[in-house]
């Protein structure tokens, strides 16, 4: 899908004013056909559509996905980060790494990818990483255990 778009802005870039014109109006003319589908079908049915991987991208470059930017993000994380706030086109998150500080570059990329990918809307993803909380040196010492005198 994502190639398919890349394509077509290719195009547009290269196309003339009147193409331009006519890819805007067949774009409205389907964006009004969507619209009437929504307003037709079923929360359940909706919910279904904007959960479909070719008709989703569709219904947000309409404006007419059944779930908000806020509802989509959280789902995208699915607890791998608290979402702070959805903010125009801006996300903020936070997360604590499990594993290595190397490993947060990583995990913070993935973050910004699966927003990204449910919330095209959105350009800007901040993203703060937690201290991990740490284990005191001292706690990771073997202490053997007091005996009891032997009667």
């Amino acid at each position: 899908m994502n190639e398919r778009v890349r394509r077509i802005e290719s195009l547009l870039d290269k196309a003339d004013a009147a193409a331009t014109e006519l890819v805007a109006e067949v774009l409205g003319l389907y964006g009004e056909g969507l619209a009437r589908v929504m307003a037709l079908v079923g929360d359940e049915a909706a919910a279904r559509l904007g959960a479909d991987e070719l008709v989703s991208p569709l219904l947000l470059l309409h404006d007419l996905h059944p779930l908000d930017t806020r509802t989509r993000v959280e789902q995208a994380l699915a607890g791998a980060a608290d979402l702070l706030s959805v903010e125009g086109d801006l996300v903020r998150l936070r997360f604590r790494p499990t594993g290595c500080r190397s490993s947060a570059a990583g995990t913070a990329s993935a973050l910004r990818d699966a927003v990204r990918e449910a919330a095209p809307e959105i350009e800007r993803v901040e993203i703060e990483v937690a201290d991990a909380a740490l284990i005191p040196v001292e706690s990771l010492t073997v202490r053997p255990a007091s005996r009891a005198p032997v009667p």
